[in-house]
């Protein structure tokens, strides 16, 4: 009952959101990184969720809502990935939000309680990480239409290095033996990476939303990286590795470490851009797939 009282207590006394200079809101680091470089220096972007958190199943905070309520924007990925969401937004009060995803074709979740459902870790692949971008484009001109200009250029140019980032990785994973050239992860979240690039994907649960590291789900990840001779397991930044080093320990195959899929790191950190986190990502896979 507290809590719904500080909800109701935060939706009376917020105001609307300052005038001066767009405030946009977004869920999760990646989206803000993407809205960030969109926006340039005529906006003002926050995350609700901080660098290093799991988004799956975040529990948003009255601050949050307040956060949000005092937003002109709020991006969201969408895709299911923000099972919250839904219900927080109820709390917020003409608020627009818009869904960053839009026009991905969506690869579905083929199992588990999710099975069906798209997977909604669509920015793994830049080409539909481009599609990102004009969305966000498309929505800040919309809030913004004086600043329109300053965020077609700011998406150009941002696009111009994600597709620059692409040629690249491409052609180092295309080199990894095919027989190589599978991606053994504990959440199935790679499922866009691996189409783009050539990839064979395994995992040990399909997402993080549902139960994670089961001894029947452990036992399948076995028996696939034995069967398809798959060379390392790798474990993603925002989960518990155990599951994925126990697949190691008991396949003798490498763990090839921690890849990044659901969050930024701080500033500071390995992956502190959405272009870092690509980019330092696949460098481990090569590393760890190459003879």
């Amino acid at each position: 009952m507290l809590r719904f009282a500080l909800l109701a207590a935060l939706m009376t006394s917020a105001g609307p959101a300052a005038a001066e200079r767009l405030k946009v809101v977004t869920t999760f680091t990646i989206v803000a990184d993407m809205a960030a470089n969109v926006a340039g220096d005529v906006a003002d972007v926050d995350s609700l969720i901080p660098p290093g958190a799991e988004v799956h199943n975040f529990q948003p905070t009255p601050s949050d809502i307040r956060t949000a309520m005092e937003a002109d924007l709020i991006l969201w990925n969408g895709l299911g990935l923000e099972a919250w969401f839904d219900r927080f937004f109820r709390n917020l009060r003409d608020v627009p939000a818009v869904v960053v995803s839009e026009g991905v074709e969506p690869i579905a979740i083929t199992e588990g309680p999710y099975a069906g459902r798209p997977n909604p870790h669509a920015w793994m692949s830049t080409a539909d990480a481009l599609i990102y971008v004009e969305n966000i484009r498309a929505a800040l001109a919309e809030a913004d239409p004086d600043n329109a200009e300053s965020y077609a250029a700011n998406a150009a140019a941002y696009a111009a290095e994600i597709e620059a980032l692409a040629a690249p990785v491409r052609e180092r994973l295309a080199a990894i033996p095919e027989a190589r050239r599978w991606l053994a992860t504990s959440e199935g979240a790679f499922a866009y990476l691996t189409r783009d690039f050539g990839l064979g994907e395994i995992y040990i649960w399909p997402i993080n939303e549902a139960n994670t590291g089961t001894p029947q789900q452990i036992r399948r990840a076995i028996d696939l990286i034995r069967a398809n001779d798959v060379p390392a397991v790798f474990s993603e930044s925002t989960v518990d590795p155990r599951s994925a080093q126990q697949v190691a320990r008991e396949t003798g195959i490498d763990y090839g470490g921690v890849l990044y899929v659901d969050s930024l790191s701080e500033s500071d950190g390995p992956v502190p851009s959405y272009l870092d986190l690509i980019r330092v990502t696949t460098t481990r896979i090569a590393e760890a797939l190459a003879p």
